[in-house]
């Protein structure tokens, strides 16, 4: 009995290791579209969206499966028609506004935007009244000499 608990806790733990790597990958994901100005379409949109695994690289550069699956995507809907600005906003849709290089003033995004300008109307404005307060006690010291 215990032999067989065992063995199914085994199995049930080695489900997840073979889930992803024993599929093939999706067929627009490593082959480009046959067409050159639709792949340029495709591969102008690819630079500009971000591996969600990766982080640092653009779908187009990286070679995670989820970049494959995602280069499939882009390459198949700009085969079905769609527009490089619909499939985008589809991706944001799916992944959230993270997926994009190009980010969009949003209700989510806009302290992405506001934030570093409030900081430096904060710093300009230190720096001027500190500025301001020595060139007033340079004057004062000045005018009782």
């Amino acid at each position: 009995m215990i032999r067989w608990l065992f063995a199914l806790v085994l199995a049930v733990l080695a489900l997840p290791l073979a889930a992803q790597d024993s599929m093939p990958p999706a067929p627009y994901a490593y082959n480009q579209l046959a067409d050159p100005a639709l792949e340029a379409k495709a591969s102008a949109l690819m630079h500009t969206l971000r591996c969600l695994k990766c982080q640092s690289q653009s779908i187009a550069d990286s070679d995670a499966p989820m970049a494959g699956d995602m280069r499939h995507q882009v390459r198949a809907r700009i085969l079905a028609g769609e527009s490089p600005d619909q499939i985008r906003r589809w991706l944001i849709a799916r992944y959230g506004d993270y997926v994009s290089y190009e980010p969009e003033v949003s209700s989510t995004t806009w302290p992405l935007f506001a934030i570093p300008v409030l900081v430096i109307l904060i710093v300009a404005g230190v720096l001027l009244r500190r500025l301001g307060k020595r060139r007033s006690d340079g004057d004062d010291a000045g005018a009782a000499v």
